[in-house]
């Protein structure tokens, strides 16, 4: 079923092609079988005869070993070794034609010896398919002398080919054994050659080594990148963290040992019990009594114990005291975020020193690659074309020493040429054929060249065919368009708004079911930010994401649509809001979002694009643009950002990025397959999360049933909706 199903839809295609070009094609066809017919009927009848030759070669393996058949023992041609072309210009070439004349006394119609070139001109020399054989044939108003000249040439052909085997072979024998010994040295030659250049040079497979240098390389720039950012963060972690404690490395080094040190923290948790005792008995009895003097004595005692041991864990500090003990915990917290810190800034150090040394290492490999790609392939073409060279010269002396001997040529009559008493088929009917077929293939050839020109993806199956996304919603064009002129699209006009302003539409049915199969692939996760994008403009992002927005907003949820698009800004258009102020000035902090925020519908707020900019990306693409992002999950339910196309710019896949998922539109008719092949890699180069893809534009009458769901007169009604809205442009 699914094969059956695959043939309709190609015959479809083609039959909406046949559609687009028949007119110039039918033009080509009737002119070419015109002239055709013309020129069939000023052609007067001639005679033909026709002779065949049986093109053979001698077995050679029993002149070589002495078994198997004897000598002359025909065998079929092997087209590779022997073609028959070779044979039929042989049989046309100017000695035996000119034999031919002479024997046949041939005369023009003038009565002047017939030229060698116009001879050639009326033989027809044919090999006849699937066979050795070869059809020769010659056109004349006498039928004898076509019968003659075909015999004649057959003859001559033979007597020349057993002359010009047997010279040609022992000439050949003496030139190649004195040639073998000269190729088999220069094959060993260059074969030492070429193992010492890849022993010295560590050459394994440069192809695989070049191929994989340029992506090591960009992996190496990476990481040094990454790892300079991340060195410039701990450093500036660092310099913080010495403000705030007021200790250099050393004394954070040397606290946090005496706080994870076990005989420091009992002794001093015993000094502090005692002293605790001490001030409590301190109030009940005298100084002198004694067990105050107890308590004292027990006090200095651990006093001097504790001292002993903090000296213990410090010996490369002297300065180091009991008193570092008395610190706060949060001044001990900081401390030990100071030496992590210093320890992770001298790893990064390190970590950034060995990635540079690896990059020169790599740099320096890179840089003599291609010299050595090319030294190795001169060697490998130098021991190519000599083994070549050396066993076809093998392989030749085997043969001609076999046909020094022989006695026979590779070619036998099997059919001689009889006189034909009849008129040869109507010229009319043949040029009318031979007009049809070249018309046909003219024809053919333009619609093809014409299709080739117009790379744009037509239909609905193309595009999922280019970007095997899963395609989560069709929508229908609103304006109906014919076979032969599928560039004209609506996208001159003002997208509109369906599912706000006309909700019982079936193409505001699209859009909710757009927002259904969102729902649907998300169910195991969380969904809130959406990037709407497409490959090139003109294919509908903004309007896809003003309806989707509005489709969710009618669900009750609070939706945020941001128009992202800060070069070419369309949905303060849409929505009829102001765009003196957007995104871009909250980014540069200009002005405060609940300030440019404006209400598009009910459950729905509109954040225009705001001021034009050179550069969006640097907006788009930084920790401002994250902490938005972040704010509008916390405050709305659900967020949609219009961005500008793949193709054209960048921001789409930054924003990407910082959102849940990707959401990419196509329309047939606007991109070409260069396009969705480019933002497809951009795509998946960046590693996006793509959603699905939703399919805008598309007309029903392209279209098999089975890729879209739309009965015809849904499309008229929408159309009826389309004739409401010609009034707006962009």
């Amino acid at each position: 079923m699914e094969s059956r199903e695959s043939v309709d839809l190609d015959l479809q295609k083609f039959w909406y092609v046949i559609k687009r070009r028949w007119l110039p094609a039918t033009f080509i066809l009737v002119i070419s079988i015109a002239a055709a017919g013309v020129l069939g009927t000023l052609k007067k009848p001639k005679f033909e005869a026709e002779g065949k030759l049986l093109i053979k070669k001698v077995n050679q393996t029993s002149a070589l070993t002495g078994l198997g058949e004897p000598i002359g023992q025909l065998e079929s041609l092997d087209i590779k070794n022997s073609p028959i072309n070779t044979e039929i210009e042989v049989i046309s070439s100017k000695p035996i034609l000119i034999e031919t004349i002479k024997k046949l006394n041939l005369k023009d119609d003038d009565g002047v010896p017939l030229q060698p070139k116009k001879l050639a001109k009326q033989i027809n020399l044919r090999a006849i398919p699937a066979t050795d054989v070869l059809q020769v044939s010659y056109v004349s108003k006498d039928p004898q002398e076509a019968e003659a000249v075909v015999n004649e040439l057959m003859k001559l052909y033979m007597e020349n080919n057993i002359q010009t085997n047997r010279a040609a072979a022992v000439a050949a024998g003496d030139f190649i054994a004195r040639q073998l010994p000269e190729t088999e040295a220069n094959v060993r030659k260059i074969e030492q050659r070429l193992r010492q250049f890849q022993q010295q040079n560590n050459v394994i497979s440069l192809g695989e080594e070049s191929r994989n240098a340029v992506a090591i390389q960009k992996e190496l720039e990476t990481k040094i990148t990454e790892t300079k950012v991340a060195a410039s963060e701990v450093t500036a972690r660092v310099q913080s963290l010495r403000e705030k404690v007021g200790m250099n490395f050393q004394d954070a080094i040397n606290t946090d040992s005496l706080k994870s040190s076990t005989g420091v923290q009992q002794v001093l948790k015993n000094l502090q019990q005692v002293e605790e005792e001490l001030a409590l008995a301190q109030t009940r009895f005298y100084l002198t009594h004694p067990t105050v003097q107890s308590l004292i004595d027990r006090k200095n005692a651990l006093q001097s114990l504790l001292n002993k041991r903090v000296a213990e864990v410090s010996q490369n500090n002297p300065n180091l005291t009991a008193a570092n003990l008395q610190i706060g915990e949060v001044t001990q917290k900081l401390a030990e975020d100071l030496t992590k810190s210093e320890v992770e800034s001298v790893a990064l150090k390190n970590k950034l020193d060995s990635l540079l040394a690896a990059l020169a290492i790599h740099q320096k490999r890179i840089n003599i690659l291609p010299q050595l790609e090319q030294e190795e392939k001169k060697y490998q073409r130098q021991l190519e074309t000599a083994r070549t060279t050396h066993e076809n010269l093998l392989k030749k002396l085997q043969e001609v020493r076999v046909t020094e001997n022989q006695n026979i040529g590779n070619a036998r009559i099997i059919e001689p040429a009889f006189a034909n008493k009849k008129s040869a088929k109507s010229a009319k009917i043949m040029f009318l054929i031979l007009g049809g077929a070249l018309g046909t293939l003219i024809a053919t050839a333009m619609v093809v060249l014409l299709e080739l020109k117009d790379r744009s993806v037509k239909t609905l199956k193309e595009i999922r065919k280019l970007f095997e996304y899963t395609l989560l919603s069709t929508i229908p064009s609103l304006k109906k368009k014919s076979y032969l002129n599928l560039k004209d699209t609506d996208t001159d006009t003002l997208p509109e708004i369906p599912v706000r302003d006309n909700p019982d539409l079936p193409i505001a049915d699209a859009y909710r079911m757009l927002q259904a199969n969102l729902k649907f692939i998300s169910s195991d996760r969380s969904l809130q930010v959406i990037v709407v994008t497409s490959s090139v403009p003109k294919e509908g992002k903004s309007t896809v994401s003003a309806n989707l927005a509005a489709a969710i907003a009618q669900l009750g949820q609070r939706v945020l649509l941001v128009d992202a698009d800060m070069q070419n800004p369309i949905q303060h258009h849409l929505w009829g809001v102001n765009n003196a102020k957007g995104l871009s000035d909250i980014i540069v902090g200009q002005v405060d979002f609940e300030t440019v925020v404006s209400a598009g519908m009910l459950s729905l707020d509109v954040l225009s694009a705001g001021a034009i900019t050179p550069n969006p990306l640097f907006l788009l693409d930084s920790r401002k643009m994250e902490t938005l992002i972040q704010d509008f999950k916390n405050t709305y339910d659900f967020v949609i950002i219009d961005a500008p196309s793949l193709v054209m710019r960048a921001d789409a896949l930054a924003l990407g990025k910082m959102a849940d998922g990707v959401l990419l539109v196509a329309r047939p008719g606007v991109m070409t397959s260069s396009d969705a092949a480019t933002a497809k890699e951009a795509l998946e180069r960046s590693a996006q999360n793509v959603l699905g893809m939703v399919v805008n534009g598309v007309i029903p009458e392209n279209e098999s049933d089975s890729y879209f769901y739309y009965a015809k007169n849904h499309s008229d009604k929408d159309n009826s909706y389309q004739e409401t809205i010609k009034s707006k442009t962009y």
